[in-house]
């Protein structure tokens, strides 16, 4: 296969295009063929040995792949071969082919491509990552973005207003500032041409900003935050002036301000619930349309150093991508497979877009109406065996794969009937989505009954009805869904039951 390869460390025009041998993969690994690889910052560091992970010489670089799953390894169950997916491979990207570990391997939806699963994830999920969890912004509040127009600076200007943010967006010229105005963005401040300090005083009437989003450190840094508020939060992102600042702490103490990190690989790895949770809201959004990475250029993929190098130039406004191969694709064309069996009151190709919901105040004008279909998802035995672990209900039925092909007819492990209950949530994140509330609780169940047994490897999805909304005397509102889950070529569901959830 071919890959773009750092042979020894240093600066994109020492990388190379080569032949070089098919990743080998491991029992928990996936090999994927390669369509796109988002170009990230990153990817300029670990070339020049300067990033937090350091792969062995030679690699290629790229971590962010779109693609199909050529091989799977022998401890892999919820991929298989054929799959669309995208990867989270850290390196390894800027190649025809890369083996992934398999927990950082996700199906593509339906409706997705190439190019926008290899364009979202990664700036998305570090800007979302950073205002939700490291510095919980909050309606009302004022948000500078810096370098603004880049990758994970769109991301923060357009998931910052979406939050209910007054949002500063930064850059240096007017054509990425225009972005920027277009993506949500109240006020522009050119740096190049303007003074920082001045500009935010000018806007914020000297109260200065609630919260920073620094992805470029350097010598702006100070200045931003000097600018910062009382109690402000400076969120450090990222070096893309390839300058690390050196920040008076004095500045923190007067301001009484927070400076934090973001790292959102190591938030990934060790809060994967979490992470996972952050992931789902975002492909609501997307998939809303309410989030839309810009791309700036697609390269080939002999065209990788110069894109990692207008990277580092700071010339990319958006997102780059390389593309890997001659190929062409219309999304329309993945459609649910093997439909011809469910109930034609039901039969849809693909899930239909959340509900919107605004409010507390807007809940009861949705009440009567219909979510779903969910997308499909299969149930695979490591599902299976983490419900076990987790309530420590290790029937055989469920767990014991040889005896059940010995004993059951039709030889598959039989899931928890609650372990379909309890996927009800993850679906409900596909089909609703409530905004400007604090939280949204699964509260109760009524009328719960489990009609046909779920098998391994069948797929399942959720339709449901929004039958009732009750205010609280607390001001809280009680809402009331009927649910079905369906199973695929199935006369009858797998699960009906009533929900109820406090939306606060």
């Amino acid at each position: 296969m071919k890959a773009v390869l750092c042979i020894n460390y240093g600066l994109p025009d020492t990388l190379v295009l080569q032949d070089t041998a098919t990743p080998s993969i491991k029992d928990d690994e996936v090999l994927i063929a390669v369509k796109a690889c988002g170009v990230n910052f990153p990817d300029a560091l670990i070339i020049q040995n300067k990033y937090q992970f350091k792969p062995p010489l030679p690699f290629a670089p790229g971590g962010e792949v779109s693609g199909i799953v050529i091989a799977t390894g022998a401890g892999v169950t919820h991929i298989k071969t054929g799959d669309r997916v995208l990867a989270l491979c850290g390196w390894g990207g800027f190649a025809e082919e890369v083996a992934v570990d398999a927990k950082r391997v996700f199906p593509i939806p339906p409706d997705m491509d190439f190019i926008t699963a290899a364009s979202t994830l990664y700036n998305y999920g570090t800007s979302y990552h950073a205002l939700k969890d490291r510095a919980g912004l909050k309606a009302g509040e004022t948000l500078l973005v810096m370098g603004a127009a880049g990758g994970v600076g769109i991301a923060a200007v357009e998931l910052g207003k979406l939050m209910g943010a007054t949002v500063i967006a930064a850059a240096s010229s007017d054509d990425k500032l225009m972005l920027c105005k277009e993506k949500g963005a109240e006020y522009l401040i050119n740096y190049s041409t303007e003074d920082l300090r001045s500009r935010i005083k000018e806007i914020t009437g000297d109260k200065g900003v609630d919260l920073i989003y620094d992805p470029v450190g350097g010598k702006l840094a100070e200045q931003a935050l000097r600018s910062i508020a009382w109690k402000g939060r400076y969120l450090i992102v990222g070096f893309a002036s390839g300058e690390i600042p050196q920040l008076p702490f004095n500045l923190a103490l007067l301001k009484g301000c927070s400076v934090m990190g973001v790292f959102w690989g190591s938030f990934a790895e060790k809060e994967p619930k979490q992470s996972l949770q952050n992931l789902g809201e975002l492909l609501q959004w997307l998939r809303a349309g309410k989030i839309k990475q810009p791309i700036h250029k697609i390269y080939r993929l002999e065209e990788a150093a110069q894109a990692v190098d207008d990277i580092m130039n700071r010339k990319v406004i958006g997102k780059a991508i390389v593309k890997v191969g001659d190929w062409n694709e219309d999304a329309s064309q993945y459609t649910i497979p093997n439909e011809k069996n469910i109930n034609t009151e039901t039969k849809q190709t693909g899930s239909s877009k959340p509900l919107l919901i605004n409010g507390l105040a807007d809940i009861t004008n949705h009440v009567g109406k219909s979510v779903g279909p969910s997308e499909w998802l299969t149930v695979s035995q490591e599902m299976i065996n983490n419900f076990a672990s987790a309530t420590l209900d290790f029937q055989w039925v469920h767990v014991d794969v040889e005896k059940v092909k010995a004993i059951l007819p039709g030889g598959k492990t039989i899931a928890h009937g609650y372990l379909s209950m309890s996927l009800v949530s993850q679906f409900f994140y596909q089909l609703i989505t409530i905004e400007n509330v604090n939280s949204f609780y699964n509260y109760g169940i009524n009328k719960a009954r489990f009609i046909t047994p779920v098998t391994v490897g069948s797929r399942i999805r959720l339709q449901a009805n929004f039958t009732g909304a009750e205010k609280q005397p607390n001001g809280s509102v009680k809402i009331f869904l009927t649910c079905i889950i369906e199973l695929e070529d199935a006369d009858k569901p797998a699960y009906v039951a009533d929900l109820i959830s406090l939306v606060v």
